[in-house]
Parts: C-alpha cells; structure tokens; sequence
C-alpha cells in the first residue's frame, strides 16, 4: 500500500481569492480565468492504507475542504470520519481555526508542541471539542513517534516534528522578543510523516530562513513541501497591500539568494512543492512568468485536490 498524501488546501491565510483582496490575480479567479484556480487555505491529509487520515493542519476552510474530498466523508451510521488525527505545525489562525469545525463529539487525537497546545488550552473556544472525545499529545521535537488514534490504535504512520524559524501568532506579538523570526522554538515547526516500509515526505508550510540543521535534514529527500508564501520578500509592500516584509511575517521568499529556490538548489531534494502561497505570489497563476521560472529550477505548486503518493 502507497503512502497516500492529498492537498486540500495550498493557498496562505485568506484563502485565493481572499475576501477583501482586489488584486488582478484575485479578479482573475473570481472571473473564472483557468490560469487562476481558487485555492483554500494551507492544509494536507495523509494516509497509509487510504482508510484511517491525518490532517496536517486545520484550516479555517476545513468543512469545504472535506466535503470536496470523497476519502473524508462518513461511511457508516449515522455519526462517523475516517479524520483519525490532527497534527498542528504552529498557532495561527489559519492552522487551527478548523478545529472548531470538529466539535460534533467525533472521537480525535490532536498533536502540537506544548506552546500550541497551551495557545489553545488558554482559549476556552477549543473547548467545543470535548475532553472526553478528543485527547491532546504533545509533540517532543526531534523525537520520533507512532501516530496513535484516540483509542490508541496505530495509524501505520510515524512522526518527527522538528523546530523551524519562525515566530509567535499574530494575534500574540505583544513585545519585540515575539517579532523574533530568526529563534528556533515551539512556536513554528516542521514535520517528516512516514509509513512502516520508511516512506516519507516533509511538511514546511511555514519558514523564515534555510538554516545549516535544516538543509541537511532536507538533503535528498524524497518530497518537500514548503513555504512558498511571497515570492518576493517585498511584495506586500510593492503591490500595496501590506507594510511587512516576508521575513517579518515569518516566511522567507521563493525567489532571490536567500529564497526557497536558491536554499534548495545544492539539496538534491526528488521532488518540491510550494505550498501556503498568499494570493499576492504570482505562482498562483499558471501561466505567470514567476510559475514558469520555479518549474525551470524543479519546483511544483500545490493545487487543492492534488493527490501524490509515495
């Protein structure tokens, strides 16, 4: 059996189109131009026997993203999912406003570091998915575990989170330490999910910069998908929408000799993917000279409803 992974969502926060964004590649998906596909926001699922999933991430547009994926809907009776687990790779809104979509009291098990899941143990919200129905396990990074679901039966899938630079929410930068993207932490991590025969893949939907220790976890991997945000580190500024840079948001550029595609050139990686693009990054449109320079260098873009298997 393949290790099955599925997109169901390959857009950053907001979505593409966003609500209020009025850009010409978001007029371009509104009027239903081809070379502008509509994506929800950043999230996949994985299995290894395509029975059992589990989501990484819960995007806000979970609901949608599920009713658009046939290997998520119920099956038996009257209440039931084959959503077993939920790993989160940090607090954001847009990684874990989906869980609220979960509370109809559907056994789960949720996985975070112990900063996420004080993030949402302090907001009582969460507390819709009942304690009694959804376990939460802490991740302990850069140490290998079995994916369990809430009655502790293995998932066939094991894995490894590991620290990334980033920084805090946005909804928690109250002071300069928290604008910190450079720090390694528990508040912006990556994760390598594998099956029992050792195939595996990365999930990076989040990354300030390409560190040493990363590059070389990363080196010849199989399948990579990362932060593919801004293609450029100004960009929200230079279009007008935004006073940040890209690293100031935690994200570092696809483009540029600091961005993914330079960061990955040396690495041997099989096959990447960008993924939790903003709809400012002209990679969201398929016939863009931006998308057509990442395929030249061996990059790929996610799309909702991708299907990959290992």
């Amino acid at each position: 059996m393949a290790l099955s992974i599925r997109v169901l969502g390959a857009a950053a926060g907001g979505g593409f189109p966003q609500w209020n964004a009025n850009n010409e590649a978001c007029r371009r998906a509104r009027a239903g131009d081809p070379a502008a596909r509509p994506a929800t926001q950043a999230s996949l699922a994985v299995s290894a026997d395509e029975d059992r999933w589990v989501l990484l991430n819960a995007a806000p547009d979970l609901r949608q993203q599920i009713e658009a994926t046939p290997a998520l809907h119920p099956r038996t009776g009257l209440r039931d999912s084959p959503i077993r687990a939920i790993v989160l790779t940090n607090g954001d809104v847009d990684a874990v406003a989906g869980l609220l979509s979960l509370r109809e009291r559907q056994p789960l098990a949720i996985y975070a570091t112990a900063r996420v899941l004080s993030i949402l143990g302090a907001n009582p919200i969460f507390d819709v998915l009942a304690r009694d129905q959804v376990e939460r396990h802490r991740l302990i990074l850069d140490e290998p575990m079995p994916l369990r679901d809430r009655e502790g039966s293995p998932l066939g899938l094991a894995l490894e989170s590991f620290p990334v630079p980033g920084k805090v929410p946005l909804y928690l930068e109250a002071d300069e330490a928290a604008l910190d993207t450079a720090r390694l932490g528990e508040e912006t991590i990556g994760l390598r999910i594998s099956d029992a025969a050792g195939r595996g893949f990365f999930f990076i939907p989040s990354c300030a910069a390409m560190t040493p220790e990363l590059a070389t976890r990363l080196k010849r991997a199989e399948l990579v998908f990362f932060d593919g945000t801004l293609w450029r580190d100004e960009e929200l500024i230079l279009e007008g929408s935004g006073a940040k840079t890209g690293r100031r948001m935690g994200h570092m550029s696809a483009s540029g000799p600091h961005g993914a595609i330079a960061a990955f050139a040396g690495l041997a990686v099989r096959r990447k993917v960008f993924i939790h693009i903003n709809n400012s990054n002209p990679l969201l449109l398929a016939d863009s000279p931006e998308r057509a320079e990442a395929a030249a260098c061996g990059w790929e873009v996610a799309a909702d409803g991708m299907e990959v298997r290992l």
